[in-house]
């Protein structure tokens, strides 16, 4: 794994919750919350779900998804193909009480599967200083001194 990559990992292992944007039966854009599971960046991410609901047939017909994560001052935008796994030890090993609290009939359920995004690339944005303190200090400093505040950008391909 290369630091862009590590950068990408560490920005989705904080924030969690990704917006995954997929396009419907109709060809429409849909967006949904979506739990990150488990990240291995070397470009692949989990996500637990239904096998009959509509997000998962949609994947099944068309599998280009994105994935977009927005933290404390930390972007992420992840191209890339979702596929569906049936793999009941994973699904046991990575469900917990929040998974438990959205989806019915836990693990040992055959409704339940999951979805595997592998990254065809990502971009991410990092501002500089993660704290809402250091971020109005850096928008003070800015409008101060007439100055763009730099943080780092880049497009990673997997």
């Amino acid at each position: 794994m290369n630091e862009e990559q590590q950068t990408v990992a560490d920005i989705i292992t904080s924030t969690k919750i990704a917006m995954m944007t997929h396009h419907s039966a109709d060809g429409a854009l849909i967006a949904h919350p979506m739990a990150t599971q488990d990240v291995d960046f070397t470009g692949t991410v989990l996500f637990i779900a239904e096998r009959g609901s509509d997000k998962v047939r949609d994947l099944v017909a068309d599998p280009r998804v994105n994935l977009a994560y927005s933290g404390k001052g930390s972007w992420v935008s992840l191209a890339g193909k979702a596929r569906i796994v049936d793999d009941e030890a994973r699904l046991r090993e990575l469900w917990g009480t929040f998974t438990g609290a959205w989806l019915e009939g836990g693990p040992d359920s055959p409704n339940n599967i999951l979805i595997e995004v592998e990254a065809e690339s990502a971009e991410y944005w990092d501002a500089p200083g993660s704290s809402r303190t250091v971020q109005l200090a850096n928008l003070a400093r800015s409008a101060i001194k007439g100055e763009r505040i730099e943080g780092d950008h880049d497009v990673v391909d997997y």
